[in-house]
């Protein structure tokens, strides 16, 4: 025995071809058979101790080695897909990340709008604790929270203009009538709720109700003040006074003198109507001094 490897049996012979034994082996000794070992897209040779088929040379690194196969094309185009995705979604992270958080958008004007009541000076130092915010962390509810304070503000609307200014528009309540305190006249919406002062009277073309600020506690005043609502605001100018003995007999005087008898709140829309069409129609001499609409379909003046 010298030690080499026997060499492999030569094709077509009949020791290799019958029994798998070398000649020179003894009976009953099987000879390695070289299998390849195949996992996806690899081929690699495994190493068998005493393998005939193995040259000499064919060292460890040699037999451990792996042949690839390029990848199938559906496989690449999968990951890059995957790669472009996953680029995309870290730009748009980023730059979402960007526009929150960048100075370059922070708050620095702000417009105010559709106010009347409410003065833009105090709406807009109001506003002051949002400066330097950044434009799309600013939501419409923090508008509202610092403007919730005003009483003649009923909603606001809330836009960006970039790169860092924002747009409030107002809308008011509306006041319907005036109420005397001392010195002070108070305007009131139809809920009685106080929007605003003036010292002036005559600076307010609405009609005042008696009694005071406490007028808006007493049972005719939601009588009047559904009255009040209903009237366009062209004939609720002219007013000069509203009352009300009971719920069912509203009286409303003009400040021309004449008196309008109104009667209950029901039926407002129409009365308000028939109302409009007598002021505007054409006048009689003497000129009436009662319209009586509290039968809408059978309007009096006398």
């Amino acid at each position: 025995m010298n030690g080499r490897k026997p060499k492999p049996p030569a094709a077509g012979s009949e020791a290799s071809a019958g029994s798998g034994l070398d000649a020179g082996s003894e009976p009953g000794a099987s000879v390695p058979i070289r299998v390849p070992r195949v996992t996806s897209s690899k081929v690699s040779m495994l190493k068998i101790p005493g393998d005939p088929w193995l040259p000499e040379e064919f060292d460890d690194a040699t037999t451990n080695s792996v042949v690839a196969f390029p990848q199938p094309p559906r496989k690449r185009r999968r990951r890059n897909f995957l790669l472009g995705l996953t680029g995309v979604v870290l730009l748009m992270a980023g730059l979402l990340a960007y526009l929150i958080f960048s100075p370059a958008l922070a708050l620095r004007s702000v417009e105010v709008s559709g106010n009347t009541l409410v003065t833009t000076e105090e709406a807009t130092a109001a506003l002051d604790p949002l400066l330097g915010t950044p434009l799309p962390q600013i939501a419409d509810e923090d508008v509202e929270q610092l403007l919730e304070g005003f009483a003649p503000i009923e909603s606001v609307t809330v836009a960006a203009v970039p790169p860092s200014g924002l747009a409030i528009t107002i809308k008011e309540r509306i006041p319907v009538a005036i109420l005397q305190s001392s010195e002070r006249f108070i305007l009131i919406d139809s809920e009685g709720r106080q929007l605003a002062s003036v010292a002036d009277r005559d600076a307010v073309q609405l009609p005042l109700i008696d009694g005071g600020t406490e007028a808006v506690n007493s049972e005719v005043f939601s009588s009047i003040a559904e009255v009040l609502d209903a009237l366009p605001e062209s004939i609720l100018n002219q007013l000069n006074h509203a009352s009300a003995d009971s719920v069912d007999s509203v009286e409303l005087s003009l400040a021309s003198d004449q008196t309008i008898f109104w009667g209950s709140s029901d039926e407002n829309q129409a009365k308000a109507l028939v109302l409009e069409a007598l002021l505007s129609g054409p006048q009689t001499d003497p000129p009436a001094e009662v319209f009586d609409v509290s039968t809408p379909l059978s309007p009096v003046t006398r």
